[in-house]
């Protein structure tokens, strides 16, 4: 079961009464137990933990965990002891014992067959089909695996010791044992062993026998397949064989690489994005976040750091993640990977307070080549990826009919007269050029006139339009941010959408301009006029003074 890395889901410190329930689940459980021995395991004083996972196919355990060694392990509302706490007690549960060779199988994650059971002199444990039950070795009483009879000890006998013996749920050196001090076993001696004065021919030959009875149990579980599945399997028998010798080669090496590639193959969508998560989480630490903006607000660093980390083509979406909050998702970076200490220094507002810059998987990780996505975004219909360039803006004014006298002879003083009011006609005698200027450009339409590279002038009656960012509520307490006029600038709105949703993650849409033609607005969730500003100015380089709106971006350390 803990073969594979486990997802911890939660880590937190016992509470009184919920220590009194284990440490009467764990009596209960295990009658055998003195007074002085449940103390000892479950003690009124020290910190006792319990720790919630997920193993890697999914089965929800809870684990509790003293001095930072896992003691119990519950799944399925049953308790299991580790193998910390049968080295404290080995005889604490029914053991069958096993040749030394053997636990490179077990450690692999397969079950204990019989055949490798090495049968004392006073005969088998006494079990039921279901007990708990733990396997040591031969010399060492000291056990090494934990899990559940397949069937009693009777069956055992009346089945020649033949087939599944126990299924092992917990190994030593599996990833639930790394999850404490990873200490080896003790060397407990195993008196009845030595007195058989067992030899490694018949542990070779016990381990031949249980080999012999895995393929037994594999054929005969292959025969209960459909029989279409029955025609394939014998068209491929001769190469299970081969395969089936190259294993036993290679002491279950390639079996378990082939396997992890299988798995591989068929990751999930939640597994794919738990991988990206960790990616990104990686990437911003190692080169976005500087030592000195510590503490830093987890917000801003899921917002600011993590998301434009995300590589081109792909969408970090933490509620499709198995830990669907970011405070879940960075206990467990700090639980497991000890990467980060997070704290809440304000209530409700947890922050980034520490960073192990040294951690070895902080340091082993290779940054990606960084991609800007918005400069290769191209407009539709067009060809090839060249750069924006935002137009040249050059402000005009038109003359009107009244004042083209003035400009056909600009040396004929008299012709300047209709720059004056009716009453002003007769009075003034002497004008300033600044007051000319004024009053001239005050009888002219304003125009501007718009160049962009490749491309003809264009020019157009009034002022330019600035881009619009604007603010607005939607339902209860949502918002949205609207962008209008891009096309004036030459920009795609539909380009535009989808650089603002690759940086910010959030969900974009186009909707038509009301009473205008063939004009779009972009329409994104939340308030993101601060990284919209940033695209607009740093990466499409458009001039602050034509954008408007800029002003109502959150400012830090404000709640709306």
């Amino acid at each position: 079961m803990f073969v594979r890395p486990f997802r911890v889901k939660s880590n937190t410190v016992i509470k009184g009464s919920d220590r009194r329930k284990l440490r009467a689940d764990i009596s209960a459980a295990f009658p055998s137990l003195s007074a002085d021995e449940l103390s000892e395991l479950v003690p009124n004083k020290e910190e006792l933990n319990v720790v919630r996972i997920y193993a890697h196919k999914g089965d929800a355990v809870t684990i509790y965990v003293l001095n930072k060694n896992p003691l119990f392990f519950e799944l399925e509302k049953r308790l299991y002891p580790t193998v910390y706490v049968l080295w404290r007690l080995p005889a604490l549960l029914q053991t069958f014992r096993t040749w030394p060779p053997v636990l490179q199988k077990l450690i692999g994650g397969a079950d204990l067959m019989l055949p490798g059971v090495v049968v004392p002199s006073s005969g088998l444990p006494k079990v039921d089909q279901g007990d708990c039950c733990a396997v040591s070795v031969v010399n060492n009483r000291a056990p090494v695996a934990v899990g559940t009879a397949a069937v009693s000890s009777a069956e055992m006998n009346n089945l020649g010791m033949k087939g599944r013996g126990v299924c092992v749920l917990h190994t030593y050196m599996d990833n639930l044992w790394a999850f404490g001090d990873k200490s080896g076993p003790p060397s407990l001696p195993d008196v009845e062993s030595e007195g058989q004065g067992v030899n490694t021919e018949e542990s070779e030959a016990d381990e031949e026998d249980e080999e012999e009875e895995r393929k037994e149990v594999k054929m005969h579980e292959e025969e209960e397949q459909s029989p279409g599945e029955m025609v394939t399997d014998q068209v491929c028998s001769g190469t299970e064989e081969l395969s089936l010798a190259e294993k036993e080669e290679d002491k279950g090496e390639k079996s378990n690489e082939e396997e992890e590639e299988n798995q591989g193959d068929q990751k999930t969508p939640q597994v794919i994005m738990d991988a990206l998560l960790l990616q990104c989480f990686l990437h911003a630490l190692k080169s976005k976040v500087k030592k000195s903006e510590l503490p830093l607000l987890t917000s801003t660093f899921l917002r600011n750091h993590m998301f434009s980390c995300c590589p081109s083509g792909k969408q970090l979406d933490i509620k499709k993640s198995s830990y669907k909050k970011l405070s879940k998702f960075l206990q467990a970076m700090q639980q497991q990977y000890n990467l980060v200490q997070v704290k809440e220094l304000t209530k409700g507002v947890e922050s980034i307070v520490e960073v192990d810059w040294k951690h070895p998987e902080l340091r082993s990780f290779v940054v990606p080549e960084e991609t800007d996505v918005e400069a290769t975004l191209v407009k539709d219909g067009e060809e090839g990826d060249t750069p924006y360039h935002p137009p040249e803006i050059t402000t005009l004014y038109c003359v009107s009919a009244r004042l083209e006298p003035l400009f056909l002879d600009a040396n004929k003083r008299c012709n300047m007269f209709p720059s004056f009011t009716k009453s002003e006609y007769q009075e003034v005698v002497s004008l300033k050029w600044d007051d000319l200027f004024s009053r001239t450009l005050g009888r002219m339409q304003q125009c501007y006139q718009v160049v962009f590279p490749g491309q003809a002038p264009r020019i157009k009656k009034g002022h330019i339009e600035p881009i619009d960012i604007s603010v607005a509520s939607r339902g209860s307490n949502k918002k949205v941010t609207l962008i209008k006029n891009l096309e004036v600038y030459g920009l795609d709105p539909a380009v535009v959408a989808t650089a603002l949703q690759h940086r910010v993650q959030a969900s974009s849409v186009l909707q038509p301009v009301p009473g205008a033609k063939d004009k779009v607005l972009v329409q994104i969730q939340g308030n993101q006029i601060h990284h919209i500003g940033n695209l607009l100015l740093e990466h499409y380089h458009i001039p602050r003074k034509y954008i408007q709106g800029l002003d109502k971006a959150l400012k830090g350390g404000k709640k709306k």
